[in-house]
């Protein structure tokens, strides 16, 4: 190219484009699933990113692409362009033909290095880990628009990595991982525990929170334990004295030989008399398997508002377990009155 300023224009453009590559690969990286999800909620170019993390191992293939392609062609273009600015100038300082031109040449690498390098690489990079799911959000789009033209090529290089990963014992995968294991955090927190960076205290929280992981529902439950209740056809006088019995504010509706069949919120008695029915304020139970693993019983405590739920094996009448129930395993030295708040709600 014998224009500088199509050479200016050109080097511009190719440093641009590695940077874009370098930072969607960092980006991706760094990005926080999670938060992308929330976004995803509204965003178009949030979507895209998930896409794009769910086949990371694609993505990073087209950014390694890119980033390649990027460097060849600054070696192509804008060294011999610089090399060949440099050159007449060392010679008419008296340097000899060809060490001008060597001079040339190791000025010129230099320039094109640090410009690719702190530029195209450095300066993107920092950009993408500050700020992962703002960037991996903004870079998305164009970046599956990439992969749609070139995504034969980098199915079949990923696919050639991964042969040659397995071939020493690795097996690949195809997302990052999101965050830390249990087991990892509990050596974690063991270890800051025993140099002192941990209060016992909150160790003791903490384990408690982790433990959670492999729970189940039924690991709550306490044997012989007998929930508050009243019989079917109980007054609302029944329900409120069994509140007031047993500081409880859902009150059991038990039907002989088949177990709890409703729950009565005292709440929705106030305001009716002491013989009235409390049938009326009746609503149906929400049972949980024993079996059910702790977190998505939660879950589903959360997502349907209920905060009691009765827990049944095989079919058989367990118990009863509370939001409560998990605040007292989370925190077991919890203050009297504030477990009664809890307890009470």
């Amino acid at each position: 190219m014998s224009n500088p300023w199509i050479v200016v224009a050109a080097t511009v453009a190719i440093i641009a484009l590695s940077a874009f590559f370098v930072a969607v690969e960092f980006a991706l990286l760094a990005a926080k699933r999670h938060r992308l999800e929330d976004a995803a909620v509204t965003s178009r170019s949030a979507r895209a990113a998930l896409r794009s993390s769910a086949e990371l191992t694609v993505v990073l293939a087209g950014s390694q692409l890119g980033i390649t392609a990027c460097t060849l062609a600054l070696g192509a273009v804008t060294k011999p362009a610089v090399q060949y600015a440099l050159a007449p100038a060392l010679t008419g300082l008296g340097l000899a033909v060809w060490v001008a031109d060597v001079l040339a040449f190791v000025l010129a690498l230099v320039v094109v290095t640090f410009l690719h390098l702190v530029i195209g690489e450095m300066a993107p990079k920092s950009w993408a880990i500050a700020h992962p799911e703002r960037s991996s959000i903004l870079l998305a789009v164009p970046m599956r628009a990439f992969m749609v033209v070139f995504r034969p090529v980098l199915v079949l290089l990923n696919r050639m990595a991964n042969w040659c990963v397995r071939k020493v014992g690795v097996e690949p995968v195809e997302s990052a991982a999101g965050g830390q294991d249990p087991r990892a955090l509990r050596q974690l927190v063991e270890h800051s525990t025993s140099v002192g960076a941990l209060d016992v205290s909150y160790y003791q929280q903490i384990s408690g929170a982790l433990d959670l992981e492999d729970a189940v529902i039924g690991d709550l439950t306490r044997p012989g334990r007998t929930p508050t209740s009243v019989s079917e056809g109980a007054t609302v006088h029944d329900v409120q004295d069994a509140a007031r019995r047993s500081g409880h504010l859902r009150i059991l509706v038990t039907t002989p030989g088949a177990g709890p069949t409703g729950v009565v919120h005292v709440r929705d008695t106030l305001l009716d008399a002491a013989d009235a029915p409390a049938a009326v304020h009746q609503r149906p139970v929400f049972t949980l398997d024993a079996r059910t693993p702790l977190s998505e019983g939660l879950e589903t405590m959360r997502r349907t508002r209920n905060h009691l739920a009765v827990v049944t094996e095989q079919g058989t009448f367990r118990g009863v377990v509370t939001l409560a129930d998990v605040l007292r395993t989370l925190f077991p030295d919890a203050a009297g009155p504030a477990r009664e708040v809890v307890r009470t709600g």
